[in-house]
């Protein structure tokens, strides 16, 4: 099963949900912004995305700029970030089969899936 980590209010989401709709796949959409992953489960999502905590994180949002970004942070530190701050975590993230992307780029989303 597909599973997608989805802001309903960012387009590059909505086109990436659209577009697994038409695979005809089963999936299942996680609404990480209202049911905010654990520590455990971002670890293991990071490691499905082989990131490393901060390449996960939308640098550009104010929260980050305003609270985070001058300060030096441990990897567990930026993942706390991200579960005390959700709009922080970067979207979509597809999973499939124990891997996982960010499915910004629906070509990628597509090879992905294929």
């Amino acid at each position: 099963m597909i599973q997608i980590y989805h802001n309903p209010r960012c387009g590059k989401s909505r086109n990436c949900l659209a577009f697994i709709e038409q695979k005809n796949e089963e999936y299942e959409i996680i609404p990480y912004l209202t049911e905010t992953p654990t520590f455990k489960e971002l670890k293991e999502l990071l490691e499905k995305l082989n990131l490393q905590p901060i390449q996960l994180v939308r640098i550009k949002e104010k929260i980050w700029i305003e609270n985070y970004k001058e300060r030096e942070l441990t990897n567990d530190q930026v993942i706390q970030a991200m579960i005390d701050n959700p709009i922080l975590i970067e979207r979509p993230i597809v999973i499939k089969d124990g891997k996982a992307i960010i499915g910004r780029d629906l070509e990628l989303v597509a090879s992905f899936l294929d």
